[in-house]
């Protein structure tokens, strides 16, 4: 440790125990509507950005346009012989407000089949990276290098008018959408597959094709990634994604720089990195056990080391969720339907019934409940995607359907930019104390 880092390190002690006795005393006292505790915890529960395209209620869980994932599942097209709902749908419904009909769907599936083709830069910056760069990094990079073919930015340098620009901003998201799949099944046959590319089937739907460029044709799998792509686009526009796309698409950033700001968001341990993780730490229990289906005891015992160890048992838990996500509750019956007697699949399903009562008992846990990530891992591994390092980038092309659909009304309701105030703790302590 150098001196510079020394002489900060004997500051935080001093530093975290103010805030906790102020807290301890004054974090239920209010500016305006706000408790000084929301202030520095994240701006927990605070309404402060608007989302029309999904609402997260901490009781229903979430709902895009109002309807619940079950619903969805009911209402929207199908591929033909399939039964899970198809992204372009979603996507539909999200961004005009009304259900899609058959060919509605198919028409956004055929014009992001046009807007596909990704220029041959962008894969010699991703062949640019060591093949040990994290797959979301070579994600992150190879959206960035793609704004070479930002038409917002080009009109915006050339003077068009403020009410053109979300014209120019929906252009850019329908091409990313587009193109994002290829990008990120180049990234997994590169990093995984010994750089042996697939090229992409125009027949084939949005998720279909993606499924097929990363290399897995069965048909299961397919409609794996229908649903994935499906309930993992959108979670109302607080969520560190969400939000981050919004914050940077404020400033008049283009879709590319916006993306590109909410996947490095989405990179972290505690939003989208969660699937690595869940996934990671159950086969290091089976590892440590020595069993592929542990018994609940067993299971349990190893919750308990986890925590005394000072680590959380990832995939349970929500900052606003109350119930368990119903995003887990439809990859499980996924499961229940095409995988019931998986060993893997029976070892989530006991951990679903040991944890949330290990987690109620510390008494310190709002939500014991698993979240969409406790299942996700599982499916993939299943039908053979068994890198989990790749999972957040699945998770990232989902997550563009409703970001950049979110960026697009954004712009067409000039929503301005984004600039919350803030304060510091020795104001507070002059407001509350003097």
């Amino acid at each position: 440790m150098d001196r510079i880092q020394e002489y900060f390190a004997g500051k935080i002690p001093a530093a975290q125990k103010e805030i906790k006795s102020f807290l301890s005393s004054h974090g239920d006292k209010s500016i305006g509507d706000i408790k000084v505790s929301q202030i520095y915890q994240g701006m927990r529960g605070m309404p402060a950005l608007i989302c029309e395209t999904s609402k997260l209620d901490p009781n229903e869980g979430i709902r895009f346009r109002g309807y619940s994932i079950p619903e969805l599942q009911e209402l929207l097209p199908k591929y033909p012989g399939g039964e899970e709902p198809l992204p372009e749908g979603l996507f539909y419904l999200i961004l005009m407000n009304e259900l899609p009909t058959d060919d509605d769907v198919r028409r956004v599936s055929n014009n992001w089949a046009r807007r596909a083709i990704v220029p041959p830069h962008v894969f010699k910056t991703i062949d640019a990276l060591p093949f040990r760069a994290h797959p979301m990094t070579q994600f992150v990079i190879a959206i960035m290098a793609l704004r070479t073919e930002s038409i917002f930015a080009k009109e915006y340098a050339a003077g068009c008018p403020k009410s053109d620009y979300w014209i120019h901003t929906f252009e850019d998201s329908m091409n990313l959408i587009a193109r994002l799949p290829r990008i990120a099944a180049y990234i997994y046959r590169r990093a995984y597959k010994n750089d042996q590319h697939i090229e992409p089937d125009t027949k084939l739907d949005w998720a279909g094709n993606f499924a097929h460029m990363l290399g897995f044709d069965n048909k299961e799998f397919r409609e794996l990634m229908r649903l994935y792509m499906t309930i993992h686009s959108d979670h109302e526009g607080g969520n560190v994604s969400a939000h981050t796309v919004h914050l940077v698409g404020s400033a008049l950033s283009d879709a590319y720089q916006s993306f590109a700001a909410g996947m490095n968001g989405l990179a972290g341990p505690l939003h989208g990195l969660a699937n690595q993780e869940v996934i990671k730490w159950t086969m290091e229990m089976k590892d440590s056990i020595g069993s592929e289906v542990p018994t609940k005891e067993q299971i349990a015992e190893y919750c308990h080391k986890t925590m005394i160890n000072g680590k959380v048992i990832p995939g349970f838990g929500h900052a606003v969720l109350r119930k368990t996500d119903p995003r887990y509750t439809a990859q499980r019956e996924f499961a229940m339907k095409h995988m019931p007697d998986d060993p893997l699949f029976n070892l989530i399903s006991n951990i679903y019934d040991v944890v949330p009562g290990i987690l109620e008992a510390t008494g310190k846990v709002k939500n014991p409940w698993p979240n969409v990530d406790a299942h996700s891992g599982q499916l993939l591994m299943h039908y053979g995607l068994v890198e989990y390092d790749f999972y957040t980038v699945l998770f990232g092309v989902s997550r563009s359907i409703g970001t950049l659909t979110n960026l697009i009304w954004d712009r067409a309701m000039a929503m301005p930019l984004e600039r919350p105030g803030s304060i510091t703790t020795d104001l507070l302590k002059k407001k509350f104390l003097e």
